[in-house]
C-alpha cells in the first residue's frame, strides 16, 4: 500500500512539473515574417525570451498559426515534432548554418561569430558569403532584425513593437 502511494505521488509530481508555466524575462510583441522553402508566415506575433530559451508565436484572428520555442538543444516547431538544432537547421534552413543561428536571429544577435560585423549607431549588419552555400544579409537595426539568403530563400524578418 505504501508502495502504491508513493509510485502514485511521483506520477502526479512529474505531471504537475510538466504543465508548470515558464517565466519569461522580455516580451513583445512583433510582425514576423518567417519564410523558407518549407514554411512560410507572415503576421503578428509575440517573442518571450529568458535566459535559456526565445519562443515565437504568431498569431491570426486570435488563433496562434505557429508555434517556436528555441532551447539550448533543440528547436520545437508546431506541426513538426521537437528536434535538435542541427537537424531543424537541416530540415528548415540550411544545413550550412551553425546550430545557433536560429536563436541569435530571434535575440537580435550576432551570427556566424561576428563574421563581418560592421557596428552602427542604430545596431550592426553583417554580409556573410560562402560560394554555392548561403548568401546572408543579416541586419539588426532600431527595433528590426532582417536575415536574407537569397540562396536558400530563406527571409525571417522581425519588426518589435515598443
Amino acid at each position: 500500500m505504501h508502495m502504491r502511494r508513493s509510485i502514485l505521488f511521483l506520477i502526479i509530481s512529474f505531471i504537475l512539473t510538466a504543465c508548470v508555466t515558464k517565466n519569461y524575462t522580455h516580451q513583445n510583441a512583433a510582425l514576423i515574417i518567417f519564410k523558407t522553402p518549407a514554411f512560410k508566415y507572415a503576421d503578428m506575433g509575440f517573442i518571450y525570451e529568458n535566459k535559456e530559451e526565445v519562443k515565437a508565436e504568431i498569431y491570426s484572428s486570435g488563433q496562434a498559426l505557429m508555434s517556436l520555442e528555441i532551447s539550448e538543444s533543440s528547436v520545437c516547431m508546431s506541426l513538426l515534432e521537437c528536434m535538435g538544432k542541427r537537424a531543424f537547421n537541416k530540415e528548415v534552413l540550411s544545413r550550412q548554418y551553425p546550430e545557433e543561428i536560429l536563436e541569435n536571429i530571434f535575440r537580435g544577435k550576432a551570427i556566424f561569430n561576428g563574421e563581418n560585423l560592421e557596428k552602427n549607431r542604430n545596431g550592426f549588419t553583417q554580409k556573410i558569403i560562402k560560394e554555392g552555400k548561403y548568401n546572408i544579409d543579416y541586419s539588426v537595426l532600431n527595433n528590426e532584425v532582417i536575415f536574407r539568403d537569397t540562396i536558400n530563400t530563406i527571409l525571417i524578418k522581425i519588426k518589435k513593437q515598443q
